[in-house]
């Protein structure tokens, strides 16, 4: 396992479970983590930069989940329910990213 895939590893870990203002902070923290693995992925070779954008997407759908969580008019059900729906996006995410990076050693 080489550093990358390590703290992708990590950030899995770190993904909270229910939904609560501090939970809120620590998934925005992840995604802000993320986003810059993904863009020192992208930058290491042609094959990972051309493979990569999908993630982007995914990582915008699990922002979009989480900014709905925090909706001031939402009932607790539906911020539980959108809190949830983000943590599965962004595991699902990161998992497939762990497959598809392989310790760097990808190419074209």
């Amino acid at each position: 396992m080489n550093l990358t895939t390590t703290a992708l590893s990590a950030l899995f870990d770190k993904i909270p479970r229910r939904h609560t203002s501090d939970n809120v902070k620590e998934m925005n923290s992840i995604f802000t983590d993320y986003e810059d693995l993904l863009l020192l992925i992208e930058a290491e070779n042609a094959f990972y930069e051309t493979n990569i954008a999908t993630f982007f997407d995914q990582l915008e759908m699990a922002r979009s989940a989480l900014k709905k969580s925090t909706d001031n008019k939402a009932s607790k059900k539906n911020k539980d329910v959108y809190f949830d729906e983000t943590a599965g996006i962004i595991k699902d995410s990161i998992q497939e990213l762990i497959e598809l990076y392989d310790d760097g050693k990808k190419a074209t």
